[in-house]
């Protein structure tokens, strides 16, 4: 009985995966077919970016005015003290 048992279950189960591993492939390559889904934050997070990289581009650094312009004499910095 075991024998018929084994014959009969272990094709059935052999043709059994080889059914699966066919179904499993054929959806990845459907999958692979449809254009990929973009989350909402996803999407705002590259607009964030992309402004960000704008507004960087226009960024112009700011100009320190001349100190010898002013008519002044400069302060000494702190490691011009003498000690």
């Amino acid at each position: 009985m075991y024998k018929i048992f084994m014959l009969i279950a272990l094709p059935l189960l052999a043709i059994g995966w080889i059914a699966y591993a066919i179904w499993i492939y054929k959806i990845r390559e459907q999958e692979k077919k449809q254009p990929r889904q973009v989350s909402e934050r996803l999407q705002k997070t590259r607009s964030e970016v992309a402004d960000w990289a704008k507004k960087l581009k226009e960024f112009k650094k700011p100009t320190r005015p001349d100190p010898s312009l002013k008519g002044g004499a400069r302060k000494p910095a702190k490691q011009d003290k003498p000690r």
